[in-house]
């Protein structure tokens, strides 16, 4: 079993930046692909970004295009979503995932964090 832990989110106004970090237990095949989801209130649950651990390829979601940076600190164990400009609508609990596939929708990943609210005011 892979804990992920999961930091830095908070109420911010719009415009601000944030940045959330996420520290999985341990690293296996399992953990090769880290991602970010966001699930707002009454809405599915979105993907953010995904990055590898061996050589940082990342994807972005259309939400985040542009505006997020994915990152990971090998020697800290850590990944990192930076998030710029923020709106109202990106409001929403974000979950850090990790995963064994190079994918981008919730099923393919094994291990989950708690989720961190994120809460931008207008």
């Amino acid at each position: 079993q892979v804990l992920l832990t999961e930091s830095g989110g908070g109420l911010v106004q719009a415009g601000d930046s944030l940045r959330l970090s996420c520290t999985p237990s341990t690293r296996t095949w399992r953990t090769t692909v880290m991602a970010w989801f966001r699930q707002a209130p009454g809405k599915e649950r979105d993907f953010v970004a995904a990055i590898t651990w061996s050589d940082h390829m990342t994807h972005y979601g259309a939400n985040a295009m542009g505006r997020f940076t994915i990152s990971t600190d090998n020697a800290r164990n850590a990944v990192f979503l930076r998030m710029d400009g923020l709106k109202a609508e990106d409001t929403a609990v974000y979950s850090c995932a990790a995963g064994s596939t190079w994918a981008f929708t919730p099923d393919n990943y094994h291990y989950w964090g708690q989720g961190i609210q994120v809460t931008v005011s207008s």
